[in-house]
């Protein structure tokens, strides 16, 4: 079954377990931008505190599409983001297989937002091993059976309120507690090969 989703930067965990069980991702890029979400915004644990990187972009204050949210490079963002992941994940078990992917994408230096967080969407899910295809959702196309995420996973609002992802702990790098539904480059860079295992045993109701 194909599920309808937004595209976010870097999805956190609960992202991964609503598309586990799906074979392809329709990702509507003709909805309008919304600041202060996941389409630009991911988070990290450093080692005293969660860490939000965001990305800038240029017209977000204005109804535009998606689509044509474009990324602020006159901001020195890339290398605050590249330096904040090394940072927190550098000592990560999986840190030195999995960041190169990661880091080649930045460094394509993307002009739209959507393009930069595809190419990374799809790396992520080869690093899972989760055999999912990426495409765009087409509104002409009605009868194909689908499910629909979009609206669902919001950055306002926590992800216990919602009825997809059980917190499964694993070992992170910092600190004794546990912090749950990070990106999920936290969970590859930590647990490599297991993380695919993780989300499947994070499903709410698996």
């Amino acid at each position: 079954m194909a599920i309808i989703s937004e595209l976010f930067y870097l999805p956190p965990i609960e992202y991964f377990v609503a598309i586990l069980n799906e074979k392809e991702i329709l990702l509507d890029l003709n909805e309008n931008y919304q600041k202060q979400t996941y389409r630009n915004r991911a988070q990290i644990r450093l080692a005293n505190k969660v860490e939000t990187l965001s990305i800038p972009v240029i017209g977000g204050n204005k109804k535009i599409k998606t689509s044509q949210i474009k990324i602020d490079y006159s901001q020195k963002w890339m290398n605050v983001h590249l330096r904040g992941i090394q940072s927190a994940y550098g000592k990560a078990p999986f840190f030195e297989f999995y960041f190169p992917y990661i880091e080649k994408v930045f460094r394509e230096n993307f002009d739209l937002l959507t393009e930069f967080n595809k190419e990374l969407l799809t790396v992520c899910l080869k690093l899972l091993q989760l055999d999912i295809s990426v495409n765009t959702y087409d509104y002409g196309i009605e009868k194909i059976e689908k499910k629909d995420l979009r609206g669902v996973i919001n950055a306002k609002s926590a992800y216990s309120e919602r009825d997809i992802y059980e917190a499964l702990p694993y070992s992170q790098l910092f600190g004794l507690d546990f912090v749950p539904n990070l990106s999920v480059i936290d969970l590859l860079f930590c647990m490599g090969p297991e993380s695919k295992d993780i989300l499947i045993k994070s499903q709410k109701n698996h």
